[in-house]
This record gives structure tokens, C-alpha cells and sequence, in this order.
């Protein structure tokens, strides 16, 4: 867990995280207006380039080195395990069950069993808070190498979290914001315990499915329960065994997962390259299927908006360009982006300025920017129609939950102004002013940070397993709740820390994250970056931030 500030001193009227008493919102949203600089302008930026900077020869070297060590003491504490030196802690098949088909495959475990668990700690940490801007994460120890924990009773307050999808800030409850929301939930209650095809079809379900129709500026929509099912769930009944499916290598598990069920055949693109999509679909075009060179029966293009382990963006306009000139299709997963990008929130086609219409599915979470659960797909209207008939999370799923449903509506009815106020847009621009300041003073700093600058989401490259560790507890001890990934979740020499920023986070808060950040980015040798950047003062022009790279 992570934070930092831009100035190296406290001031005496700050607390121990920099930041004012009457500041800290623990009901969420710091409703206090910025002074700190002028609204974000959140105009056209799809000329602007993102950043995927190399680390120098020795850092790969490094990595590749500790994970080798690693391994072998890995293979060497097997070896005392087997001979009974050290107690294995893993389950086993009981010795009279040794003639069965093995349950626990132990091989396939191995990383599991003697790398990641030396390092649990960094992950599933409990929180007892709403998880706002800051939150409260409960203490927790292991006498036994992280196998097991314990409670210490101790909590650790106003952490600054720096890892939840709360892009908008409304993962909130306050009490005026929050007022339909309790309304709906005495007139429904928490849950419909039925499907929308049989008697759990409510009406604000219809209402949250119009709307979200009115606001992507499609024909139509439908709703799921569960942002991950949308994609797993969906994508089987789109296409199927004689499809083919062009992947970015880096979509998320959700979409791969979809793609599998599916039963067609998958090919993937190497991320964000135009060049390495068209030869697949020139090759898919010319040739059709393998053994028979029979046409395929749809091509379907799967990318995401943001993508969330590396901060960029779908290059739209030009994969649109291509699904056109090869006729095929378009799947575009908007959970990251939607609301989150764009001058009004409306995602990608928005911020790239191109008709939603030629996006054939339109895909979208509510699990970030809204501050709720579930997805969407959107379209035309003949699209939602098959799949409310087809689609297995329609046929089988649970209807999302009333009070779920009321927050969806009440956020997204706030960001498009429907409520009276100018709220939503202002968080749009605050989030997106947070985004470009913090992005340009990591880089200032030194770090080799991936993605888009106009991308809420911030990848800061760690590389070495030994550092990731270290970075995530020290960053705790400072009180700054940050998200480590390693591999396998990335390639093995691009281990990282993932920033999410906030429209809730005050530029105070930032300002203290990044001054811890400089601070451990010193002690523990993090500043990979060879390139020269943008001196501060240019941080604060209002019309833009044009870093140099």
C-alpha cells in the first residue's frame, strides 16, 4: 500500500498522513471544492502518446536473477518437506487415497507454495471503512510464514487508498447523497431473489436500462449482476464453434474466460499494435477456417477501453478503421473507462470523438466510476434483444439488488446532470486534473510509469520481486494503501505497483503520496526512468500537460 506528497515537509497543522482534520470525509466523498488549480479542460487528446518505457539491461538482468533464486530454495525446502524436515502445510491426499486420481496436483502449486506465500501479506488485507479516499485496515500478523494470521486488534486509520476503482468518488455514504438510495431499499428491500425473466424484472430495472441507453447514445441495453459474468457470460452467445475471435494479448481474464466458453477460435494481437490486427485479419479474410478455407461466420474484435494492468487506451478510431475494411465486428470493454474518460464521462467514443453506433457491442461495468456492482451490454436494440433470450446471465442470474440499482442511477443521473447539479462534472474534471498532475510528477520523479495520461489508472513498474515486497510494506507502514501485481498476473521481469486515482483524493493527499513515493523511491532504488521530463512549473498549465518522452 502507497503514498506520497510533492513538498518534503509536513506542515505543523497536518496530521500524520498531511492532511487537515476537518479534511478527512471517513463517509467518503471530500466534498471540499479544489483551489489548488483551474478545472482540467478535457478536450480531444487521441494524438497524444502513451508511455511504455524500457528498463535498463541490468534491472531484467536483476529480476530474472531473484526469481532464480527463489526458485531453487523453492525446489530446496520441497526437498526437507519430502524428507519430513520441514512440515508441509499445503493439502494432501491422505495415504490410504494414494491410489486415487491425484486431487491436489502438488507440481502446479509450486509457485503458490513457496513464492507467493512468502509474501500473502501484501495481498487481501482486511479493511474495516468505507473504502474512500481514506480508509481503516484492520492489523494483522503470522507466526507461521504467512500460512496463517491472526488479528492483533490494532487498526491502522485514515490509510490513503491509492488501489480502489472509485474513480468518480461515489463509493460514499453520505446521507444526502445517499437519500433515494434508502428510499428504494424500504420500498424492495436488499434483494429481488429471482430473475429479470421471471417475476424479478422491477421497474427500475427498466428505468437503470434506459437510461444507461440514453447516456452511452445506443438503441438499447441490458443489465447484469456481476461485471465479470457480463463478459464470461455474454460472449458464448455472440459467437461460437466457427467464429473467430481477435484478442488483444492483455485483455482481462474476464474477456479470455468468454472467449474459451465460447468454443471459437481465438488469435491474439500483440496490444495496441494496428500492424500485428490487420495481418490476423488479412490471414482470416483470405484464407477463412483452418482444413476447410471455408469464410468464418463472424470475426468479433475484443479490446478494452483502459486496460487495467497497463494504463492505456484502445487506439478506437483506428481498430474501427479496420473492422470496417475487413467487416468484422467490434467488442469494446469499457469497465475501466466508462465514466472515467472523456469531457462528460461517456468513456472512450467519447474521448476520441467517434460514433457509438460503430461499436457493435459496448460493454461497461458499474463496479468503478459508480460506485456499485454489476455491467451492461449495450447496442442496438437487436443485439439486447437476442441476448435477453440467449444469454445465460439473463436466463439464470439474480436481478441486480434495488438499493444497487438506485446507486447506478443516482451516480449516473449525476454525472449527466439530470439531478439539477453540476456534481458529476465536476468530478469528471477534478479526477482527470488528479490523473495528469500525479502522472507528471512520478515522472518528474523518475519512475517508469506505463499507460495513457489521460488514463486514471497508473502502473508504476517495480520489476524485481524482492523490491514489490518491499514497496507494499513499507507504503503501509506510512499509511498509504497501494495494489502490487507480479507475475503470473504480469510478465515476469514487469512486476508493479497499480495507482488508482480519485475525483475524491484532495491535492493534499496526492501531494502526500508523492512525497513518500520520492522518498522510497530513493531508499529502495526505484527511479529506473533515462528520460528527461517536463520541469514543474509547466505542471500547472491549465490548457494541458505536454510532457516530453
Amino acid at each position: 500500500m502507497a503514498r506520497t506528497a510533492a513538498n518534503g515537509h509536513l506542515k505543523p497543522h497536518l496530521n500524520q498522513n498531511g492532511l487537515k482534520r476537518e479534511d478527512i470525509k471517513r463517509n467518503g466523498y471530500h466534498n471540499k471544492r479544489e483551489k489548488n488549480g483551474p478545472g482540467t479542460c478535457v478536450a480531444s487528446r487521441q494524438h497524444k502518446q502513451e508511455s511504455f518505457e524500457q528498463a535498463p539491461m541490468y534491472v531484467a538482468v536483476m529480476t530474472y536473477l531473484g526469481f532464480g533464486i527463489v526458485t531453487l530454495f523453492g525446489y530446496f525446502r520441497d526437498f526437507l518437506r519430502a524428507v519430513g524436515i520441514e512440515k508441509c502445510h499445503l493439502a494432501q491426499e491422505r495415504e490410504e487415497q494414494k491410489d486415487f486420481v491425484p486431487l491436489y496436483q502438488d507440481f502446479e502449486n509450486f509457485y503458490t507454495r513457496n513464492l507467493y506465500m512468502r509474501v500473502r501479506d501484501n495481498w487481501n488485507r482486511p479493511i474495516c471503512s468505507l473504502p474512500g479516499p481514506v480508509f481503516d485496515v484492520m492489523e494483522r500478523v503470522s507466526d507461521d510464514y504467512n500460512w496463517t494470521f491472526r488479528f492483533t486488534g490494532k487498526t491502522l486509520h485514515n490509510v490513503i487508498n491509492m488501489g480502489s476503482y472509485n474513480y468518480l468518488g461515489f463509493a460514499e455514504n453520505n446521507t444526502d447523497f445517499m437519500k433515494t438510495v434508502a428510499e428504494k431499499t424500504s420500498q424492495y428491500g436488499v434483494g429481488v431473489c429471482s430473475t429479470r425473466q421471471e417475476i424479478g424484472n422491477l421497474d427500475i430495472h427498466e428505468e437503470l436500462e434506459q437510461l444507461v441507453a440514453t447516456f452511452l447514445g445506443v438503441e438499447s441495453s441490458m443489465t447484469f449482476g456481476m461485471g465479470f459474468a457480463t463478459n464470461s457470460m455474454n460472449i458464448p452467445a455472440l459467437v461460437g464453434k466457427g467464429c473467430l475471435i481477435l484478442s488483444d494479448e492483455v485483455n482481462h481474464t474476464s474477456l479470455i474466460l468468454g472467449a474459451r466458453l465460447s468454443g471459437a477460435t481465438i488469435r491474439v494481437f500483440k496490444h495496441n499494435n494496428m500492424q500485428s490486427l490487420e495481418k490476423l485479419l488479412r490471414e482470416a479474410v483470405c484464407s477463412g477456417q483452418p482444413r476447410t478455407h471455408r469464410p468464418w461466420k463472424k470475426i468479433l474484435i475484443m479490446v478494452e477501453g483502459i486496460y487495467s494492468m497497463e494504463g492505456s487506451l484502445v487506439r478506437l478510431p483506428e481498430i474501427i478503421a479496420l473492422k470496417k475494411k475487413y467487416k468484422a465486428y467490434l467488442f469494446v470493454d469499457e469497465a475501466h473507462s466508462i465514466g472515467a474518460v472523456g469531457p462528460t464521462g461517456r468513456g472512450v467514443t467519447e474521448l476520441f470523438n467517434v460514433n457509438p453506433a460503430d461499436v457493435d457491442v459496448m460493454m461497461g461495468t458499474f463496479t468503478k466510476s459508480f460506485g456499485a456492482a454489476g455491467g451492461y451490454i449495450a447496442g442496438k436494440k437487436e443485439l439486447v434483444d437476442y441476448l435477453r433470450c440467449q444469454s445465460h446471465s439473463a436466463v439464470y442470474a439474480t436481478s441486480l439488488s434495488p438499493p444497487v440499482t438506485e446507486q447506478i442511477i443516482r451516480a449516473m443521473k449525476c454525472i449527466m446532470g439530470n439531478n439539477g447539479s453540476t456534481e458529476g462534472i465536476r468530478r469528471i474534471r477534478q479526477l482527470a486534473e488528479n490523473t495528469k498532475y500525479f502522472r507528471a510528477r512520478l515522472k518528474e520523479m523518475g519512475f517508469i510509469i506505463y499507460g495513457h495520461e489521460d488514463s486514471p489508472v497508473v502502473p508504476i513498474l517495480l520489476y524485481m520481486p524482492g523490491k514489490v515486497v518491499a514497496f507494499a510494506r513499507e507504503m503501509l507502514e506510512r499509511k498509504i494503501g497501494v495494489v502490487v501485481v507480479g507475475f503470473p498476473a504480469t510478465p515476469i521481469t514487469e512486476a508493479r505497483a497499480r495507482f488508482c486515482l480519485s475525483a475524491a483524493h484532495t491535492r493534499e493527499m496526492l501531494n502526500q503520496v508523492l512525497h513518500h513515493m520520492n522518498e522510497v523511491g530513493d531508499l529502495f532504488c526505484l527511479k529506473f526512468s533515462r528520460r528527461k521530463h517536463s520541469s514543474r512549473p509547466d505542471l500547472h498549465d491549465e490548457t494541458g500537460l505536454e510532457l516530453s518522452s
